[in-house]
């Protein structure tokens, strides 16, 4: 089975993706991350979703619970507002699947210890991550989700589709204990 495949069993989000050629964009993003940081698709399976606290929830567990928490938002936006707030589901779920894959390039493992890496200790997952996507294609709207969901973005305004992810992110992070 080939990287892609793997990817697509662990992160089956990706196949909610309508537009196929940004499914393909997500994919190649998701490789090149874990070529250049040494990893396989099962090793975010293993490792912790933050270095922030002590957590036993892996990093492929959170894309998906933020992943799914956007879609699920959408849908509901789109329910009960009816056409009022008009949110790009893809685009959201883009950026909710690639909104931490700069972490492959902050994290490494040494001993069976996650730790920062020495490029994680110069660049934050964010900026990480938006050069990432940003070399594979990925559209302006997919890197601002990327790059403003945490911290980073906080003096920007950010797109409908940024603030949603930036709950999502948050609600699967604070009421985590470590």
């Amino acid at each position: 089975m080939g990287v892609r495949e793997e990817l697509r069993m662990i992160l089956p989000e990706i196949a909610l993706i309508q537009d196929e050629a940004l499914q393909e964009k997500v994919l190649a993003t998701w490789e090149e991350a874990l070529r250049r940081g040494g990893w396989t698709p099962q090793d975010i399976e293993r490792m912790p979703f933050t270095l922030a606290k002590k957590v036993d929830i892996n990093f492929a567990k959170h894309v998906r619970s933020v992943s799914k928490i956007c879609l699920a938002v959408a849908e509901t936006f789109d329910e009960i507002y009816k056409g009022k707030l008009s949110l790009d589901h893809d685009t959201l779920l883009a950026g909710a699947l690639l909104h931490d894959v700069g972490k492959l390039l902050e994290m490494e493992e040494k001993d069976g210890v996650f730790r920062k890496s020495a490029d994680g200790k110069l660049v934050r997952h964010p900026f990480s991550g938006v050069a990432l996507a940003d070399a594979q294609g990925l559209p302006a709207a997919v890197l601002h989700i990327i790059g403003t969901h945490s911290k980073e973005g906080d003096p920007y305004k950010r797109t409908p589709e940024a603030i949603i992810l930036h709950y999502a992110d948050f609600m699967n992070f604070d009421p985590i204990e470590g």
